[in-house]
């Protein structure tokens, strides 16, 4: 795919390239500070039109590595495996320590916006999200939401490298950085589809809260059978659909508790529970406190 690769090598930067590095004795400090230890960029920069483009790291980086291709191709190689091809608009992340080489394309190389990544949490975020399974295409907001993020970050680097404020912010801004691509970016067309049978599912629990609804309704709605919807709700909120119906009039009836003066009576009612006896069992049980002792707990 790419052999031309052993043959061409940018020996020196890119035109309107941006480049940071921190030196070697800050990222030992931001290593040892409370509040960047688990979190923090080493390296960024942004490459347009990166002909020639290519790095190889025999046994891998000692830090993560994240590349955003905005436009353009390129590929990347894990030890004896193939070229995989890095499309426009994707996402590769390489852990660190994974051996590795990538490139620009040489019919149309990428322009890219990369960074690395140290500490304990960089690991964590990138697998429970998924990211390093190969590149991931992002959706045009979360694309857009790492190109915003760039700019002003890498500002705040290159004015002010050694104000240890400035990293912290980055560290915490990191964070939902990367959380927001994850949740967007790795979900497959069954993700998608799973997560709209839940939410119609529970759009139809919001809207009867004041009702008791079955199973097998909630089921038709959501257009599944109660195995499924079963499974589902197992599945993505550790507990079956009803549990999770019950929770929600709950949390309504906590609501009703904290903001007005209906009895308990009235409140049961209103969360569609005849017996008020049985509301102030369930509301202790998955509250931990009966209502009117929750009632009487200072609130903000």
């Amino acid at each position: 795919m790419e052999n031309e690769k052993e043959n061409h090598r940018k020996p020196e930067g890119f035109i309107q390239e941006r480049l940071f590095v921190l030196p070697e004795y800050q990222i030992r400090e931001l290593g040892e500070c409370e509040l960047t230890a688990s979190l923090f960029v080493s390296d960024m920069g942004y490459f347009p039109h990166a002909q020639y483009h290519f790095r190889e790291r025999p046994d891998g980086c000692d830090s993560h590595i994240f590349i955003y291709c905005a436009v353009g191709e390129g590929w990347v190689q894990f030890d004896s495996e193939g070229p995989i091809p890095v499309k426009e608009h994707q996402l590769l992340v390489i852990p660190a320590g994974v051996p590795h080489r990538y490139g620009a394309s040489t019919t149309d190389p990428w322009s890219i916006y990369w960074f690395h990544l140290k500490g304990g949490h960089a690991l964590a975020l990138i697998t429970m999200y998924g990211l390093d399974q190969g590149p991931l295409a992002l959706p045009i907001s979360s694309a857009g939401r790492f190109i915003e993020w760039f700019d002003p970050v890498y500002d705040m680097l290159i004015d002010k490298t050694y104000n240890l404020g400035t990293h912290v912010h980055i560290s915490q801004t990191m964070r939902h950085l990367l959380s927001s691509i994850g949740i967007g970016a790795g979900q497959s067309s069954q993700d998608k589809k799973r997560e709209r049978y839940l939410e119609q599912a529970i759009q139809f629990m919001n809207e009867h809260l004041t009702d008791p609804i079955k199973l097998t309704d909630l089921a038709k709605h959501a257009g599944l059978s109660k195995q499924h919807l079963i499974h589902l709700f197992n599945q993505e909120t550790g507990v079956p659909p009803i549990e999770y119906f019950l929770r929600m009039k709950m949390q309504r009836a906590g609501q009703y508790l904290d903001l007005t003066d209906l009895s308990i009576k009235e409140i049961s009612g209103a969360v569609g529970i005849a017996d008020p006896y049985y509301f102030s069992r369930l509301f202790k049980k998955m509250i931990g406190y009966s209502p009117s002792q929750y009632r009487s707990i200072p609130k903000g």
